[in-house]
């Protein structure tokens, strides 16, 4: 049945039940039947109002209608177009009379609407904006000796040619290096925030947990890369969280996001001999002039290290302190559990004139402090404030081929060349020595159609710091055995990166070349021993990334 007959109905009821009433009026009193007539006539008049309203509802909208409002304001007629009427399906909000929340500072990018590009770039969860960042990475490396490292190369202990491990090469095949994280960006009023995850697979050392499941499986352990938040208002910064050093070079600014952080293009998950950089723990306060210059210091998590980790060699310890190495301080074996006196201090100044040319300095400070392990001397403690300073560079000579310059010289920083120095010697007595090093990348990248080229000299130069002990003994660093600590490292790298296919909706797939010479030369050379240790590598990566876009600042 439909509305108009149910209207209908309603009008026979209604004058059906007036008549009745009229009747039932004349037995009692035949004056009341003008009054009676008169409510009838008001009945059917409302009657009828109610059924053209009915056939008014039952009628479909059409496009570009108007009506006048009922409501009786000023605001005259509104339009019922399609596209601006309140939307029903599950978009909807759930109180859609809620007053939103202040505007944030960002905005999601155009989107096309043709099927190419209707894929979603990012999703909204309320007011933040998720971007999935990663890629999902098939690396495979052959060197000439068997380092035993994994994809990532420990070039402080390449095996010389005349030992077991130098005399065969390896072949090696991983996806460890895959990565998955998030991007968030939201914010309120005049603040912008932005919170950045990312991890891969190369924790326990880059290998599987317990060497018998290496056999048959490969179970390689997930672990944290970067894990930080980022809150910004006119030009002022801060940051929290776990992030690259401020103390590794930036391609351009002082920013946070990788994209912006100069760490090479190389396959090789330890990157290129010389290179300073740390993910650590810390806190990051900056000021930004505009796009041109900043300036920002970090508070970052310091660790007091004598050598001995990431395939660097460590120091001689005295007799008397060989207990605290490796507990107080860190040789290598120890896991975050040193005794740090305060986080290392790193400030940086970044200019950027144009977008082809940026220049950075950096200064940093750790002190370091250990105790004597010797009741007799109630215990008593040695501390040494160290430090370093780097000059780093980039800049487009001509367009698509860029020149690369990064510069780093310290007392007591050894630390950041990726571990490859130690930051001191302890004497005799317990006093600290700080042991001198330095290193660089140079080197170039260029693009040419569909792939990126890229080229590298990297190096790192490690200075001897020796005293003799109560017995008699050389301890420190420097020329005190054979093949015991290095005294340089050097790598050259070529590469490209050609990609294959690109598109918004799935992704990219690319194909990645490296090769390396990596040379090591120790402090001391005896007998018939080599000069030096020598290794060349090759890297060949198929690469899927993630479609993914953050959205674009106001």
């Amino acid at each position: 049945m439909t509305i108009r007959s149910l209207a209908r109905l309603g009008t026979l009821a209604g004058l059906a039940l007036g008549l009745m009433g009229v009747s039932f009026a004349q037995d009692k009193n035949s004056d009341d039947v003008a009054q009676l007539k008169a409510q009838l006539a008001q009945q059917q008049k409302q009657i009828e109002e109610l059924t053209r309203r009915l056939d008014a509802l039952s009628k479909p909208e059409q496009p570009g209608r108007t009506e006048a409002s009922t409501q009786g304001n000023a605001a005259g007629p509104r339009t019922l177009d399609p596209a601006t009427r309140p939307l029903v399906a599950s978009t909807s909000p759930i109180f859609p009379n809620t007053p939103p929340p202040s505007p944030i500072t960002i905005t999601p990018p155009s989107q096309a609407s043709t099927s190419d590009t209707s894929s979603p770039l990012q999703f909204k969860l309320g007011d933040a904006y998720f971007t999935p960042v990663g890629f999902l990475d098939m690396t495979s490396v052959t060197r000439s000796t068997n380092p035993g490292s994994g994809i990532g190369t420990n070039f402080g202990s390449i095996p010389y040619s005349n030992t077991q491990t130098g005399s065969i090469g390896e072949t090696r095949l991983s996806p460890q290096n895959s990565r998955i994280g998030m991007r968030v960006d939201t914010g309120f009023k005049d603040y912008k925030v932005m919170g950045y995850w990312e991890s891969d697979f190369l924790g326990q050392l880059g290998n599987p947990p317990n060497g018998a499941l290496a056999v048959s499986s490969n179970p390689y352990v997930f672990r944290l890369r970067l894990f930080w938040v980022d809150v910004q208002k006119n030009g002022w910064e801060f940051l929290a969280g776990q992030s690259w050093s401020l103390a590794t070079p930036n391609r351009r600014g002082v920013s946070p996001l990788p994209g912006d952080i100069f760490y090479s293009q190389d396959m090789d998950v330890n990157y290129q001999a010389g290179l300073t950089w740390e993910r650590v723990p810390g806190f990051r306060g900056a000021y930004h002039w505009g796009d041109k210059a900043a300036f920002a210091i970090a508070l970052e998590n310091s660790e007091p290290y004598v050598g001995g980790g990431n395939g660097g060699s460590a120091i001689t310890a005295p007799a008397a302190f060989a207990s605290i190495v490796g507990t107080q301080v860190n040789n290598g074996t120890s896991v975050i559990s040193s005794s740090a006196l305060h986080p290392d201090i790193i400030a940086k100044l970044a200019f950027d004139p144009t977008d082809k040319f940026h220049i950075e300095l950096v200064g940093l400070e750790s002190t370091n402090r250990i105790s004597s392990p010797v009741p007799a001397t109630l215990y008593q403690t040695f501390t040494k404030a160290g430090g370093g300073g780097e000059l780093n560079f980039n800049f487009e000579l001509f367009k698509g081929f860029r020149l690369i310059d990064n510069n780093y010289y310290s007392d007591g920083g050894g630390r950041y060349i990726f571990g490859q120095a130690p930051d001191f010697i302890i004497g005799a007595n317990g006093n600290l020595s700080l042991v001198h090093s330095a290193s660089t990348v140079a080197g170039f990248e260029a693009n040419a159609g569909r792939a990126l080229i890229f080229g590298y000299y990297g190096g790192v130069y490690i200075g001897k710091d020796t005293a003799i002990d109560t017995n008699g003994k050389l301890i420190g660093y420097g020329p005190l055995s054979n093949d015991g600590q290095n005294r340089s490292i050097q790598e050259a790298t070529f590469g490209t990166n050609i990609t294959l296919a690109k598109n918004p909706r799935w992704g990219a797939l690319n194909l990645l070349f490296q090769y390396s010479y990596v040379q090591r030369n120790p402090w001391l050379v005896t007998g018939t021993s080599p000069t030096n240790a020598n290794l060349s590598m090759g890297f060949v990566d198929l690469r899927y990334t993630l479609p993914g876009a953050p959205p674009a600042a106001k």
